[in-house]
């Protein structure tokens, strides 16, 4: 009854949404109405950037817009709200890259596993604004354009029972995220990948469905999988950002100044949700430590690495979009080392 109750507001929100902006362009008291929807939590960082952005923009542009944040799926799954920014019924969205492959296939690249050796070498690829424009422009036929990035750590397994090494996934069922090439690696572990929606994982893992699942740390606490999940092993396969989604429509519609407003209320919100996101993960492991029983083990990573690194040739022989951004990275990777 709950999930029914919950798609039937969804429904008539999504409703309201088309008809106020086919009837009205979305225009309240003068203002235009700017909708932003993503998955997490008000407490979440990237909530924390989107009320930066929104202050930003209405302090700059308030006579002409209102910024409306919709958290926690209000607005439907991420896939769906991705599909309601193509046709402008919302303006932006908060979607994992994950959620972009089928739009584009350059950002395959993110659910390569072991592909950044540091998270320092991860962050500073996507900081490089500039290099990282020709990707943000890579959907533009689909109707929407990437404006900016937001930290979503390491990935991790964890489980009912302690992950030290490959051979302790062998025949678990671990969720992934609806990607191939993260079935590709789950299922290279040994274990039996199970592709579903987030919002599914705590009862899966409640019911035995699954045997575990992978993601950052905010997981167990923001989504109570540490109630149900209560061994988190650092094997850290994957850094995969979430990515604020624009439509492209609404972006090419503002003016030189506007436009300026929006990308600088973008940035400043990933400053914001990147100085949060430290904080948000020391407070979940915390919480999910000494409230929930959690037990965090680090583990040996280069057994992990081994079994997953054949995949990178393979999506690489695959999937010709993601061989630039690859040699790319792969130069990052170096110079950290402090090779040339």
């Amino acid at each position: 009854m709950k999930k029914f109750l919950k798609k039937l507001a969804v429904g008539i929100l999504t409703a309201a949404l088309v008809a106020s902006l086919a009837g009205c362009g979305s225009v309240t008291s003068g203002k235009r109405i700017i909708r932003i929807a993503h998955a997490q939590s008000e407490t979440h960082p990237e909530h924390l950037g989107l009320l930066a952005f929104k202050q930003y923009v209405e302090e700059n542009l308030g006579d002409k817009y209102e910024v409306q944040i919709f958290p926690n799926e209000i607005l439907g799954s991420a896939q769906k709200a991705i599909e309601l920014t193509q046709t402008g019924a919302i303006d932006f969205v908060v979607a994992g890259t994950a959620n972009l492959e089928t739009f584009a296939g350059v950002y395959e690249i993110f659910s390569m596993p072991y592909l950044f050796n540091s998270e320092e070498v991860y962050q500073s690829v996507m900081q490089d604004t500039d290099y990282m424009q020709s990707i943000y422009a890579s959907t533009d036929e689909a109707g929407f354009r990437v404006v900016t990035w937001y930290n979503a750590g390491t990935r991790n397994f964890y489980a009912k029972t302690p992950i030290r090494t490959p051979d302790d996934l062998t025949g678990m069922k671990i969720r992934v995220q609806q990607s191939p090439a993260s079935v590709s690696m789950v299922n290279a572990f040994g274990a039996a990948a199970a592709p579903m929606g987030f919002g599914e994982v705590y009862t899966a893992i409640q019911q035995g469905v699954i045997d575990g699942a992978e993601n950052n740390e905010l997981a167990l606490t923001n989504n109570k999988h540490g109630e149900v999940a209560k061994y988190y092993s650092y094997n850290k396969h994957q850094m995969v950002p979430d990515m604020l989604v624009a439509n492209l429509k609404f972006l090419n519609g503002l003016s030189p100044q506007e436009y300026q407003v929006f990308i600088d209320a973008a940035k400043l919100s990933t400053k914001v949700e990147m100085s949060e996101w430290d904080k948000s993960i020391e407070e979940a492991k915390k919480t999910a430590k000494n409230d929930m029983g959690v037990e965090f083990i680090d583990v040996d990573i280069e057994p992990f690495k081994e079994k997953v690194l054949p995949l990178h040739e393979d999506m690489l022989k695959k999937n010709l979009k993601i061989v630039d951004l690859y040699k790319h990275i792969q130069e990052m990777n170096e110079k950290a080392k402090g090779g040339q």
